[in-house]
């Protein structure tokens, strides 16, 4: 378990819930300024982690079930036989190989059409998530042939997540982001025999946050 992803966890909650980190400090009765990123670091530079208790009343306040929040720490979808039988949410499925395609999003990012497959997976708050599933070897170790990863458009984006990139060409992409500015992207392919990739931001017409993966 690492800070970062602790911290995205609860950045993700905020996002599924349709609140900022203040909002969601707030809400769970703690004070405001709880989980602003100024927090998260100490004037020494020593990683501040969120305690127990606050995680506690985020889960609570949120309804967010505890395997919930250690799969967005994980980044993996739970696979508990109890949501297995009972579904989830059904949300919007095509393959990343068809996602170039036209008719699949708006210009937004967010799906529109009905091409789309649907999948059930856990209860997402986002409306406009979606899910792609992966083909081939190109994000081998860490996405195979077959696995499905959840893309909230809602989620906020950070250096070292896992996300979608679709280029003004209509290059659809899974990527991990490595830098970004006022004019450029830098996304590093997952799987290191591909090239990575470097973008002016005016070439790049959305970015998403992968926020789960199920294999």
């Amino acid at each position: 378990m690492r800070h970062d992803d602790v911290w995205r966890a609860i950045d993700a909650i905020a996002a599924e819930n349709g609140l900022s980190p203040s909002g969601l400090a707030r809400r769970s009765g703690l004070d405001p300024t709880a989980f602003n990123p100024s927090k998260r670091t100490g004037p020494d530079g020593r990683a501040r982690w969120p305690s127990t208790e606050s995680v506690a009343k985020v889960l609570a306040a949120t309804g967010t079930a505890v395997e919930n929040f250690a799969s967005l720490v994980s980044g993996q979808a739970p696979q508990t036989a109890s949501r297995q039988r009972a579904g989830g949410r059904r949300v919007p499925l095509i393959g990343l190989a068809q996602a170039g395609g036209d008719g699949f999003f708006d210009d937004g990012g967010f799906p529109v059409g009905g091409s789309w497959d649907e999948i059930a997976l856990p209860e997402i708050a986002d409306p406009n998530a979606y899910a792609l599933e992966i083909s081939g070897e190109s994000m081998e170790p860490v996405f195979r042939d077959g696995d499905v990863v959840v893309v909230s458009p809602a989620a906020p984006v950070r250096r070292g997540d896992r996300v979608v990139v679709r280029t003004r060409s209509g290059e659809v992409m899974a990527k991990q982001l490595m830098r970004q500015s006022a004019k450029r992207i830098e996304v590093q392919s997952l799987n290191p025999a591909h090239p990575n990739y470097n973008f002016e931001l005016g070439d790049v017409a959305w970015m998403h946050r992968i926020i789960w993966a199920s294999q």
